[in-house]
Formats: C-alpha cells, sequence, structure tokens
C-alpha cells in the first residue's frame, strides 16, 4: 500500500498532474494522470493506493491519451473506421487500447463508416474529376464496408455523371492536339474510364454530344502526320509499299480512308 504524499500541475500541461508518493526515503514522483482521470478516482493527498490500483491508474492514463489523441487526430476531418485504426497502430498504441478507442468513438458518433462514406461521396463528386468506380476503390481501400459504399455512391446520380463527362469531353476537345478526332475521341474515352466513369454512360455522353470533327482541322492533322510518316518511310520503301506504309500508319492514327486517299493522291502522284 502506498500513500499519495502531494499532487503538482505539469508546467508545459495543465491539464496533467504528477502524484507523488511516499517512500522511507522521502516523497518520490509515482506516476502521472490527466485531469479527467483525476476527478474520476478523487485521488487525493493522503489516498493510499494499492499496487494493482497504481497499475489500473497507469493503464488508464495510458488509454485517455492515446483517445485523446485520437480527437485531435479526428479534428482535421472525419475519418474511416480504418483509417482511425491504422493511425493507433502507427503511435504503437496497444491493441486491446485500439478496439476500446473505436468502440468508445463509434459511441460518440466520432467514427462512422456509413456518415464518413456520404461525406465522402458527396465531396469526390462536387470538387473532383472523379467517377463512382474511381470513388468507390478509395472507399473501399479506407476499409468501408461494401454496403454502405454502395448506399454511399446512390447520391452520385447517372444524371450528374453525364453533366461531368460531358464537361470533361469539351476541355479535353477545345485543347490542342496534334491526333485525329477519332483518336482524340478513343483517349478521353480511355481517360475517362479510367477516372471511374462507366462505359455505358461515356458512351451516352457521346452520342448525345455533337462531337463530329472540324473537317479543316483534320485535315491539317492529317497532313502533319503524313508529311512524318514520309519522311519516315521514303529513305527505306518507294512506290506501292511507301503508299501501303503511309495509309497504314495514317489509319492506325484514326484518320478516315477518304481523307488518307485523299493525302495519297496529292502528296504521292509520282509514285
Amino acid at each position: 500500500m502506498k500513500k499519495i504524499a502531494r499532487i503538482t500541475t505539469q508546467k508545459k500541461h495543465k491539464n496533467r498532474y504528477n502524484i507523488f508518493l511516499q517512500t522511507p526515503d522521502g516523497d518520490a514522483y509515482g506516476f502521472s494522470v490527466d485531469e479527467a482521470i483525476l476527478i474520476e478516482y478523487r485521488l487525493s493527498k493522503g489516498m493510499e493506493l494499492e499496487d494493482e490500483m497504481i497499475s489500473i491508474l497507469e493503464q488508464k492514463d495510458t488509454l485517455h491519451k492515446a483517445y485523446t489523441l485520437t480527437i485531435h487526430f479526428l479534428s482535421y476531418r472525419m475519418r474511416s473506421e480504418k483509417e482511425v485504426s491504422d493511425y493507433l497502430q502507427k503511435k504503437e498504441v496497444d491493441g486491446t487500447h485500439i478496439d476500446e478507442i473505436i468502440k468508445r468513438l463509434k459511441r460518440e458518433k466520432w467514427v462512422d463508416d456509413q456518415q464518413f462514406a456520404q461525406m465522402f461521396v458527396r465531396s469526390r463528386k462536387n470538387s473532383s474529376s472523379k467517377g463512382p468506380k474511381m470513388i468507390r476503390q478509395e472507399l473501399y481501400e479506407k476499409g468501408v464496408d461494401e454496403s454502405k459504399i454502395t448506399s454511399a455512391l446512390e447520391q452520385y446520380s447517372v444524371e450528374e455523371q453525364k453533366q461531368k463527362v460531358e464537361k470533361l469531353i469539351n476541355k479535353k476537345l477545345q485543347s490542342k492536339s496534334k491526333d485525329s478526332h477519332q483518336k482524340r475521341i478513343d483517349q478521353i474515352k480511355q481517360n475517362l474510364m479510367q477516372k471511374g466513369f462507366d462505359s455505358g454512360v461515356i458512351s451516352m455522353v457521346i452520342q448525345e454530344m455533337d462531337t463530329t470533327e472540324d473537317a479543316d482541322r483534320e485535315w491539317e492533322v492529317l497532313q502533319l502526320q503524313g508529311e512524318k510518316l514520309l519522311y519516315k518511310y521514303q529513305k527505306k520503301h518507294s512506290g506501292f509499299a511507301l503508299k501501303q506504309k503511309v495509309m497504314e500508319g495514317l489509319y492506325r492514327k484514326g484518320f478516315s480512308f477518304d481523307m488518307i486517299n485523299q493525302f495519297i493522291d496529292q502528296s504521292l502522284q509520282d509514285e
């Protein structure tokens, strides 16, 4: 049995207290506790503590410090249960304490994966160019349950997806490019799928949009690409073989047969 000799406030942390115990050689530092634990156990000068109780108080204080650390972590933004668990593991918090902390956070609504998923989807659809599939993957990596993800993604309607896809397509088509119109469309489709949009939604938007090629621009780009191919192949080929190489190259780049034949007729008349 040990008796509390005195209790002092820590200089740097006013809500923490040092507990000094009586020993044959005089007062000696025993342990420290948070104000919440001091009040909960009514610790005061002269109180006698068994070794088992001191151990309990130390464990309680360790748990409280980890909980306070977690609240600070959550103060910046909402986190998933897995994110909290990963954070505490990095801080080397004991596994049993992690379970206890998460249970308490869930009771107090600091951690709620369904609410987290709802907010995450809302934030992503309003402030990013990501589609539902990418958002789903992000939530999955954050440890959110599949059913909660599906429920949260219901707020990302097909109409909203179409509006975002159309905006992204228009932006891409307005940018300068040395590729054919068809190749640009194919690249845009691929890019949108990588962003997490469904191929069906992308195709639907493209069908509804006026994405017809600008003939003058297409011819200008074809001439540029055709000249490059001519320069590349005419060192080793001539006649029919040269025509075939240039035609195949332009076709792979997405140009129409009519435009390719027009270029061949104009550029390789002598051949």
